[in-house]
């Protein structure tokens, strides 16, 4: 197993620098499986919602989605990061707040981390608004 950073990731998934995209592609197709922690998710997540590439919710939901479903990446836990995307994809705005998937993240990797440590997560404080809406989410 190998793991990537998220410019590794970024110029595999947009193919917008020819060389570093061809040496992205080379280095995951030939060391599967491919390590693509939380973290790196997220930044990927983060910078193309960002100004420059300026992706929307279902575009980010599908790339997501497609990293899940490709045999050559492996997550902290498959199961976290697609519960967090099935959160975030059916999220509304809250009080004209948008839930972030990294918020939608952190919470189902707290939940998982409680469990793998057998307690129970009494719940998972945010003073951000769009966050109520998930399921053990409280204000402090």
């Amino acid at each position: 197993m190998i793991a990537i950073d998220a410019n590794v990731l970024l110029r595999y998934l947009l193919a917008d620098d020819v060389v570093q995209y061809h040496k992205a592609k080379v280095l995951i197709r030939t060391h599967p499986p491919v390590l693509l922690t939380d973290v790196v998710l997220v930044e990927t997540v983060w910078t193309l919602m960002g100004k420059r590439y300026n992706l929307d919710k279902v575009r980010i939901c599908n790339i997501v989605r497609g990293l899940i479903g490709d045999s050559a990446f492996r997550f902290e836990s498959s199961q976290v990061v697609w519960s967090a995307l099935m959160d975030y994809q059916s999220s509304k705005p809250v009080r004209g707040k948008k839930l972030d998937f990294a918020d939608a993240l952190i919470t189902h990797k707290a939940q998982y981390v409680a469990e793998l440590a057998k307690h129970k997560l009494e719940g998972f404080y945010s003073f951000d608004k769009a966050v109520e809406q998930l399921d053990g989410a409280l204000k402090p």
